[in-house]
C-alpha cells in the first residue's frame, strides 16, 4: 500500500503514544519502589523534524525523569503520572481517529480508481 508522510507520521504517533502509556503504567506501579527512578518518553520533536523533512517516521526515545526525588529515591509523582495519562488518551485517541480515517478516504479512492 502506498505510505504518505501523513500515514508514517501518524503511525510513528500512534507508535509513541502507546510507548507513553506503557512507560507511565510501569512508573505507577512503581510509585512505592525505593530507588525507582520515573520514566519519560519523547518523541514529538523528532516527528515535527521527520514531517518537516517529508518522511514522517519517527522513533520515540525513553529518558530518565529529572524530577527531585524522595528520601527513599524514588522520583513518581502521582499527580504528573495522572496528567500525563490523561493527555496521552486523548492524544492517542485523537490519532487513531485521524490515522482511521486516513485509512477510510485511502480505501474509499481505491475503489473509485
Amino acid at each position: 500500500m502506498i505510505e504518505s508522510v501523513t500515514s508514517a507520521a501518524l503511525s510513528s504517533a500512534l507508535d509513541g503514544l502507546a510507548l507513553r502509556q506503557r512507560t507511565i503504567a510501569n512508573n505507577i506501579a512503581n510509585v512505592n519502589t525505593p530507588g525507582y527512578q520515573a520514566q519519560r518518553v519523547s518523541f514529538e520533536d523528532a516527528l515535527a523534524k521527520s514531517v518537516q523533512d517529508g518522511d514522517g517516521h519517527a522513533a520515540a526515545s525513553t529518558a530518565r525523569s529529572l524530577e527531585p526525588t524522595r528520601l527513599d529515591g524514588n522520583n513518581v509523582n502521582l499527580d504528573t503520572e495522572t496528567v500525563s495519562n490523561v493527555d496521552t488518551v486523548l492524544r492517542y485517541q485523537f490519532a487513531a481517529q485521524a490515522a482511521a480515517g486516513a485509512d477510510t478516504r485511502m480505501r474509499a479512492a481505491l475503489r473509485t480508481s
